[in-house]
């Protein structure tokens, strides 16, 4: 095999089929040349800065607008921060291991 096409499939983009939260690992599906498959899971690499959790309760530190109106009284908002994940749908870019046994990461959202 040329070294054009081991980097092929050493480096991927794709999009997320599914998401296992408890394993941080993803399902990325290809389409190559009129064919599409589905990976085996790939772990997601813990990427900085975190990000607020999709659909989560917030909350921020106290601070009042000081108008004296209810609205603009001190007050405060829960936040629940997590590593991101992605999301079904979502465009990625994954690095396989040249091992040629499947393991691989998704690095990152494109």
């Amino acid at each position: 095999m040329d070294e054009k096409n081991v980097f092929k499939n050493i480096v991927r983009t794709g999009w997320v089929s599914s998401v296992d939260p408890k394993s941080r690992t993803a399902r990325v599906t290809y389409r190559d040349k009129g064919q599409t498959f589905v990976s085996g899971p790939l772990k997601v690499i813990c990427n900085q800065p975190f990000i607020p959790k999709k659909d989560a309760v917030q909350e921020t530190e106290e601070q009042g607008g000081g108008s004296g109106e209810k609205a603009f009284e001190k007050h405060k908002h829960k936040v629940t921060i997590n590593p991101w994940l992605p999301s079904p749908g979502d465009y990625v870019l994954c690095l396989y291991l040249p091992t040629g046994d499947g393991d691989g990461f998704v690095i990152g959202g494109i």
